[in-house]
């Protein structure tokens, strides 16, 4: 019996020892669970933070250039007054003219950059073309004429320009004749 009793305290040793082993890690499984759920709150607040932080971002990220072109819209403010009171067309020709130029300033220093279009090969990505004119003396696909100024930003186009473009003259045997297509 000596044996069986030295047999059972080791069993409730190992037992005692399992079951503080067990308890130990509970315990430490239970830190880390507790670390993970705040880990996961600080992750959940930044990304509300980060949100908010890119929403006000969006909103204000113009900011600088509507302040500048508000300077514009004084100017033309101005210029429409002064020319009230002067009843001067060349007047308010030159306030509009001074305000023309600061809202191209405005513009260059966002780097938009009007599109130079005439005499240039006729690019689609550039210009879109709403009339094809005859014109000798001028190469085939040529923008000859700008209806509206293009503009790019950044090297984007953000505005393509509306040109006119030199189509080929039809030569006199071919006015002549004339097919169904042609006409």
């Amino acid at each position: 019996m000596g044996e069986d009793q030295k047999e059972e305290q080791q069993t409730n040793m190992t037992l005692e020892e399992l079951t503080q082993a067990l308890d130990k890690e509970k315990k430490r499984s239970e830190e880390h669970l507790t670390r993970l759920k705040y880990l996961q709150a600080d992750f959940e607040n930044l990304k509300k933070r980060s949100d908010r932080q890119l929403e006000e971002v969006r909103k204000y990220s113009n900011e600088r250039l509507i302040i500048e072109l508000l300077g514009v819209v004084d100017e033309l403010e101005m210029a429409v007054k002064s020319g009230h009171y002067s009843k001067s067309a060349e007047v308010m020709n030159q306030g509009v003219e001074m305000t023309l130029k600061k809202l191209r300033k405005v513009l260059e220093s966002e780097g938009v950059t009007p599109i130079d279009c005439v005499g240039e090969p006729f690019d689609p990505s550039k210009h879109n073309a709403v009339e094809k004119v005859e014109k000798e003396g001028v190469k085939d696909c040529t923008v000859v004429e700008e209806v509206r100024k293009g503009y790019t930003m950044r090297e984007k186009v953000i505005r393509p320009s509306i040109v006119k473009i030199v189509d080929k003259p039809l030569s006199n045997s071919q006015k002549g004749v004339c097919s169904n297509e042609q006409c």
